[in-house]
């Protein structure tokens, strides 16, 4: 660092076009902070032996009580100076211990006046006449369509417009506001990126955050909101995303929108948009708001009056990610001569945040990484994927050879040169497959196991205070919550629902409900996370594993604790839940939804019935009654329980770009002294 090392500062990279974070206090005099804010703006030069330290390009100040005036003076010092100007600044009341219990905070975010770009063009606003289009209901995940047809005539328009209508109607700030936009890369991203900033700024918007390249993978627009220049300043996201789904121009495409807290929008505000798509008959357009260079990183400002940050898509991500692990720890597990190990990015977004956190953080090899190029078809059909990004036994081919298993998830060959770990990410990178050599890890076990491991995790430290799992998940982490004595949620698909969760206790939220935070969750779908951002984490899924390997490896001299081994050990203490899903893809909506009415009529009748020696317990239409904001969400899918533990679930998914899926899942519960 070119400071004492007692300065608090958050620059986990020294990235030269990352924003580094000064957190002021009275124990220094405002001089010191001064002459800190501005060596980080202006750069320092090579001296000695030490290298030159380029300039950064955003500088932002935190503070409370006292120590409030240090940052006014530095913010006001800087800009009078003409080395940087204010861009925002933000107060707040922070929760403190002791008797006070609050105490005021200020944030004052500087940018380098040097590294704004002016640019010129139009910010008068046009009404564009249109008209409601068929099909635009969010589904568990946003909207999808082929991708056609979000290129069609005013496709996306519509749903961006009703969006912003949504958001102004329910008293969202979006006038002055500032707005995250950012995708996982695939086809149309960049050029729908362009056009919701045109429509953003028609709404309002005086602020725009943009990934790199149109980047931003869903846990990162999540993290972004949460945490850049001193968290929640933007009051939500557009996440372009058809997340798994194949990408293309003849393949899928999608869009959601991300709320305040980094969270997917609820449903009360995904109902609003829906509403408004089916009245729209006008939407707002800037037409002469110019086109950003999203391939080169900074500030430009608009005709003096709108504000484009082009950021570096992984850095507020990785950097949150190295404060929820011990990432010393992990470095010393991958440079252990018996340990190896490979990830897969499938094309997708993820492979930014890849070469990050293992090659410049951890110091792997390159040899680490594979398909590690964002590409907007995510490989394409002459692939061994065929360009669907999706992390699992079916898709993930190259990983799951390499790995020495087939796509039943059973040994081949001998294992020979095959790595101890190997990991993979979907699209969008909110979903992870944890494999071991030779050894596949269900997602339902990998959300248990790591629920079991918690305390080796500094994130989870003080302990797990909640967890949950949606309703087709394997109960596995139902038993690990037992055992510690911690409340576990069963929640519908969809990530949304566990949000309230995470919020439990937020005084901005929900100050009155109990508080379930330090929380964990995931879903049989491939997607783990936790508290720390509001979204799944397909990369915090994969650090949590290295996290536990390399805790349970701390003796080099001693052999290798592989992951089959840590799955075989939790099974002796917990018992194994078998499990299996079975996806009927692009049938008739309607006849799905016949075939679910039918059932659901005949659930009295199985009540303490048997079928092959299992005595039926209970049968119901899945209804989640949630315990923060007492909302009740029905018909979330038919859950069929057994006796001695196993299940039989039925539930049509709306993640799809076309027609029904109807999944159906099978769960069978074995005791620890039973066939494991």
């Amino acid at each position: 660092k070119v400071l004492p090392p007692k300065l608090e500062v958050n620059d986990p990279f020294g990235d030269p076009a990352m924003a580094v974070e000064l957190r002021l206090t009275t124990s220094k005099p405002a001089s010191f902070y001064l002459r800190a804010a501005r060596s980080f703006l202006e750069g320092v030069p090579a001296k000695d032996d030490k290298a030159a330290k380029p300039p950064v390009d955003t500088v932002t100040l935190t503070a409370l009580g006292n120590a409030i005036s240090v940052a006014c003076f530095i913010g006001g010092t800087l800009e009078k100076e003409g080395l940087a100007t204010i861009a925002s600044v933000r107060t707040k009341w922070t929760s403190v211990a002791g008797p006070m219990k609050h105490t005021p905070n200020i944030t004052v975010v500087l940018k380098r006046k040097a590294a704004e770009k002016a640019l010129s063009g139009s910010l008068a606003v046009t009404n564009e006449s249109t008209s409601p289009i068929e099909g635009q209901k969010p589904g568990t995940s946003g909207l999808r369509k082929k991708t056609k047809v979000f290129m069609g005539k005013n496709y996306l328009e519509n749903f961006v417009q009703s969006t912003f209508d949504a958001l102004k109607a329910t008293g969202v700030p979006v006038e002055g506001g500032t707005i995250v936009i950012g995708g996982d890369g695939r086809y149309f991203n960049k050029d729908a990126t362009q056009l919701i900033a045109k429509m953003s700024v028609a709404n309002g918007v005086k602020t725009i955050w943009m990934g790199n390249d149109a980047l931003l993978s869903t846990p990162a627009a999540s993290a972004v909101i949460r945490t850049r220049e001193g968290g929640f300043v933007p009051f939500g996201a557009f996440i372009l995303s058809a997340s798994h789904n194949p990408g293309g121009l003849d393949e899928d495409f999608g869009i959601k929108f991300n709320c305040e807290n980094g969270g997917p929008a609820p449903e009360k505000v995904t109902e609003k948009i829906f509403e408004n798509t089916t009245k729209i008959s006008e939407y707002k357009i800037c037409k002469g708001f110019p086109t950003i260079d999203l391939t080169t990183k900074g500030t430009y400002v608009v005709e003096g009056k709108i504000r484009v940050d082009v950021f570096d898509c992984a850095e507020d991500h990785v950097g949150l990610l190295m404060k929820v692990f011990d990432f010393e720890a992990i470095k010393k597990l991958i440079a252990r001569k018996d340990f190896s190990m490979v990830y897969d990015s499938m094309n997708g977004v993820q492979g930014p945040y890849a070469r990050r956190v293992f090659i410049d953080e951890l110091g792997a090899p390159e040899s680490v990484l594979m398909n590690a190029v964002p590409k907007e078809d995510f490989g394409g059909k002459d692939t061994p994927s065929h360009g669907h990004a999706d992390p699992n036994l079916t898709y993930a081919v190259e990983l799951v050879q390499k790995m020495g298993t087939n796509k039943t998830g059973e040994k081949v060959g001998s294992g020979d040169g095959v790595p101890e770990f190997g990991a993979a990410a979907d699209g969008d990178a909110d979903r992870n497959m944890i494999l071991g050599k030779q050894w596949f890890v269900s997602p339902s076990d990998s959300l248990a196991i790591i629920a079991a491991n918690a305390g080796c995790i500094p994130y989870f430290k003080e302990g797990l205070k909640g967890c949950a799992r949606s309703m087709p998940t394997s109960g596995a982490l139902d038993l690990v919550a037992k055992k510690k004595k911690i409340p576990c949620f069963v929640v519908p698909t969809g990530w949304k629902f566990f949000g309230n969760l995470m919020d439990s206790g937020d005084e901005r939220y929900f100050p009155d409900s109990d508080i379930y935070t330090p929380f964990l969750c995931g879903e049989e779908s491939f997607g783990t996370g936790s508290s720390h951002v509001r979204e799944k984490d397909g990369m915090w899924a994969v650090l949590a594993w290295l996290q536990i390997l390399a805790s349970k490896n701390q003796d080099e001299s001693k052999p290798l604790v592989s992951v089959e081994q840590i799955t075989k050990d939790h099974w002796k203490v917990y018992g194994r839940n078998y499990y299996c899903r079975y996806d009927y893809e692009g049938v008739s909506s309607e006849s799905a939804s016949t075939m679910m009415k039918n059932l659901i009529e005949k659930l009295p009748t199985l009540k303490g019935t048997e079928m092959k020696g299992m005595k039926f317990e209970s049968a119901e239409n899945f209804e989640y009654n949630d315990p923060v904001d007492k909302s009740v969400s029905s018909n979330q899918g038919v859950q069929i329980c057994f006796t001695d533990g196993s299940r039989i679930i039925f539930r049509l998914s709306g993640t799809g770009s076309a027609g029904a899926t109807i999944r159906l899942y099978l769960e069978k519960y074995e005791k620890p002294s039973g066939n494991l």
